[in-house]
């Protein structure tokens, strides 16, 4: 079973950056995709960017287009979501996901407010 571990979330102002971090207990090369969804207090979780490890492929939430990044390191296990410009609607907990699995993370805390 994959273990899935979040980091790299806090509060920060509206227009300012983050990087979560999705540690994985195993070689990467192993899976299929890894996806971060973000679920905000009263709403529904909700697919915010996927990376697939074979193509490099990704894909994001029209929300988020042109202001996210996920990305991953080989050799260290960890796909990254680079947060810029953010918006006080970004506000939710954010968690990594083994795509087609049962496997999330335990969730990251992001706040955006003044």
């Amino acid at each position: 079973q994959v273990q899935l571990v979040e980091s790299g979330g806090g509060l920060v102002q509206p227009g300012g950056s983050l990087r979560l971090s999705c540690a994985v207990s195993r070689s990467i090369f192993s899976i299929y995709a890894i996806g971060w969804y973000r679920q905000a207090p009263g709403k529904q979780r909700e697919l915010v960017a996927v990376f697939i490890m074979s193509s490099g492929g990704t894909n994001y939430a029209d929300s988020v287009k042109g202001r996210f990044t996920i990305s991953r390191d080989n050799a260290e296990n960890t796909v990254y979501l680079q947060m810029n410009s953010l918006k006080p609607e970004d506000t939710a907990v954010y968690y990594c996901h083994e795509v087609g699995s049962n496997n999330w993370g335990q969730g990251t805390q992001v706040t955006v407010s003044s």
